[in-house]
This record gives C-alpha cells, sequence and structure tokens, in this order.
C-alpha cells in the first residue's frame, strides 16, 4: 500500500523539479572608462542543462567591442536520463494501482502478474539508483559550470587590475537539490518493496514448500521412532516382569505329607 501511495508522488517530485528548473545568473563587469561597462549582464539557463549552447556578451573594456562566451560544460544526458525515469515509473506506478485495485484476480491469475511486477520492480530499483547517482554528479557539473565566479575567469575584461568585476545575483539550486534526494527516495521505496513482490511470486511459496517437506519427514520419522520405542519398552518391561517371578521348576517342590515311620528307620 506504501509503494501505492508513494510511488507516484516521489516520481513527480523528482521530475517535476529537474525538468521544470529554470534559472541564470546576473553579473557585473564596471571598467575604467565608465561607457564601456556593462552593471547587468543576465545569463539564464535551464532544463535540459546543454550549458555549452548558453551564449552571453560581455564587454571587454577596450572601445566598443564586446566578447561572446558561452558557459562550459553537457549535463543533458544525466539530467534527461533521470527525468525519463522518473516518468516511466510514474506511469507505470499508475498502472500499477489500477491492476491493484480493480484487477486483483487477474493480477495472481497463473502467477504471470506477480512475476512481471517483480521483474519490473528490481529494473526500476536499479534504473534508479543509476539515474539519481548520475545526476547527482551532473549537477555538481552544472554547480561548478554556473558559479558566478567561474563565469567571470572567462572575461578578458576582468583579467586586467583596473576593471572591477563581481556577481549580483547567484543561481537557485534548491529545487535541484530537491531531485536528487528525491530520486534517492524513489530508488530506497522501490528497492524497498522487491521483498514485498517477490513473496506474491511463485518462487517464494515454492522455496517455502521445499524447506518445509524436509522438515515434516524429519518429524514424521521422530515420531515413528518415539512411537517404536515406547512400545519396545512396554514390551520389554512387560517381559522383564514376567521373568522376576520365581518357578516352581527352578526351586522343586516340597513333600507336603507326612513321612511314615518305617521310611524313618
Amino acid at each position: 500500500m506504501c509503494m501505492v501511495i508513494f510511488a507516484p508522488l516521489f516520481a513527480i517530485f523528482a521530475f517535476a523539479t529537474c525538468g521544470g528548473y529554470s534559472g541564470g545568473l546576473r553579473l557585473s563587469v564596471d571598467c575604467v572608462n565608465k561607457t564601456e561597462s556593462n552593471l547587468s549582464i543576465d545569463i539564464a539557463f535551464a532544463y535540459p542543462f546543454r550549458l555549452h549552447q548558453v551564449t552571453f556578451e560581455v564587454p571587454t573594456c577596450e572601445g566598443k567591442e564586446r566578447q561572446k562566451l558561452a558557459l562550459i560544460g553537457d549535463s543533458s544526458s544525466s539530467a534527461e536520463f533521470f527525468v525519463t525515469v522518473a516518468v516511466f515509473a510514474f506511469l507505470y506506478s499508475l498502472a500499477a494501482t489500477v491492476v491493484y485495485i480493480f484487477f486483483q484476480n487477474k493480477y495472481r491469475e497463473n502467477n504471470r502478474g506477480p512475476l512481471i511486477d517483480f521483474i519490473v520492480t528490481v529494473v526500476f530499483s536499479f534504473l534508479w539508483l543509476v539515474g539519481s547517482s548520475a545526476w547527482a554528479k551532473g549537477l555538481s557539473d552544472v554547480k561548478v559550470a554556473t558559479d558566478p565566479k567561474e563565469v567571470l575567469l572567462l572575461m578578458s575584461a576582468c583579467k586586467q587590475p583596473s576593471n572591477k568585476c563581481m556577481a549580483i545575483h547567484s543561481p537557485v539550486m534548491s529545487s535541484l537539490n530537491t531531485s536528487v534526494v528525491f530520486g534517492f527516495l524513489n530508488f530506497i521505496l522501490w528497492a524497498g518493496n522487491i521483498w514485498f513482490v517477490f513473496k506474491e511470486t511463485g518462487w517464494h511459496s515454492s522455496g517455502q514448500r521445499y524447506l518445509s517437506d524436509p522438515m515434516e519427514k524429519h518429524s514424521s520419522s521422530y515420531n515413528q521412532g518415539g512411537y517404536n520405542q515406547d512400545s519396545y519398552g512396554s514390551s520389554g518391561g512387560y517381559s522383564q516382569q514376567a521373568s522376576l517371578g520365581p518357578s516352581s521348576d527352578e526351586f522343586g517342590q516340597q513333600p507336603t505329607g507326612p513321612t511314615s515311620f518305617t521310611n524313618q528307620i
């Protein structure tokens, strides 16, 4: 039940916080010649974070000439993979919820439904782990590439001590950090559900029968051995008691009648 409730929600939070992100930073270049300065350089970027395609122009502080630059890096592969896993996990969770509620009998028919569910759960657990780890690394690269200090190093005007370059506004990465957290939460949720899905499969029930058969045979043989021992003990005791009594053959018979006088002589 927890899987049915939380899996779609966690998947929504994962791809919404990543796929719907858009941010930017603002820089300032103050040249010695104030007419050449640009105190508001806006650089915007968004999902899927193809930063090498994000271009902007900055002053060179050498007349009216301007320098065209681009951010460094491309984290689109990890971001798109992460969002794709989240979307498909959301769709499968909705489909599984409908099957659990309305088609429970067909789900358990021929053990095919639990087996498919088990395999898909294992696959999604692995994909969540890989996707979250890759996106965490990609997000780290995005943070470095969009750091205002790193961007200022790309400008030739900022390499001259007479010019003043500063960051006015830095990008906010809180939603992207949240997406990574929900990615690993999805992995924990799906991985934890593997055992519960496995118990619904025939593999688990056959394993239990395999373990229970030797135990039943052992208990039956033990009971049989105990019964024979009791029977033996009871018969042996009976025979022993019967053999303890004295017999007239062993001790002989004593004369009961009086002897005659002639015999005494």
